[in-house]
């Protein structure tokens, strides 16, 4: 799990073009500005392209934080989705 924490926070940083100090770990949806509606979508498709996994519309829908973010991919990693 340190390992997808690792990228996933990269990601965070990235996708949502956040100083590489901001703690994405504690990050909640909508809790600052740049993760908006567009932002996730960006971000979204940004976790899909790093870890090579597709999220269904209904997790696209109830990823609201790091945390579930990095279960989800972790779950999809365990299934071979």
């Amino acid at each position: 799990m340190a390992e997808i924490a690792g990228k996933l926070r990269e990601v965070f940083v990235e996708a949502l073009d956040l100083d590489a100090d901001v703690e994405v770990e504690n990050l909640k949806y909508r809790e600052i500005e740049a993760w908006d509606s567009v932002g996730h979508m960006a971000l979204v498709a940004a976790i899909e392209d790093e870890f090579d996994v597709q999220f269904d519309t209904d997790q696209v829908i109830d990823m609201s934080s790091f945390k579930v973010a990095a279960d989800m991919i972790k779950e999809l990693q365990s299934n071979g989705v």
